[in-house]
């Protein structure tokens, strides 16, 4: 199994809105492909509520079976759609995947 974890710090304020809820539309973009791409078999996107300096603002956890399977996942048209808008949106990203 591989988990696929990735924060970001995102920008004050982007595509007309504020920080806040630009994390909403990625947390509810990210957990919408749970239906949409079958090789996703867990999906978490939490929030930060941490008002340290150090912490990120938004925080995805996946699982897969395979590197096969995350890697159809982020090449998923619906997956891109998602990615294009945190892009637009976002100062700095961290990513780690592993396997179990």
């Amino acid at each position: 199994m591989i988990k696929h974890i990735v924060m970001w710090k995102l920008r004050e304020f982007a595509e007309g809105k504020e920080k806040q809820e630009n994390a909403k539309i990625i947390k509810t973009g990210l957990e919408n492909l749970q239906d949409k791409i079958n090789e996703l078999k867990f999906i978490e996107v939490g929030i930060n509520v941490n008002s340290s300096s150090q912490a990120y603002d938004v925080v995805l956890y996946s699982q897969f079976e395979n590197m096969e399977d995350l890697d159809i996942y982020q090449n998923h048209p619906e997956h891109i759609k998602v990615a294009e808008f945190v892009k637009k949106v976002v100062n700095e990203r961290v990513v780690v995947d592993y396997e179990v």
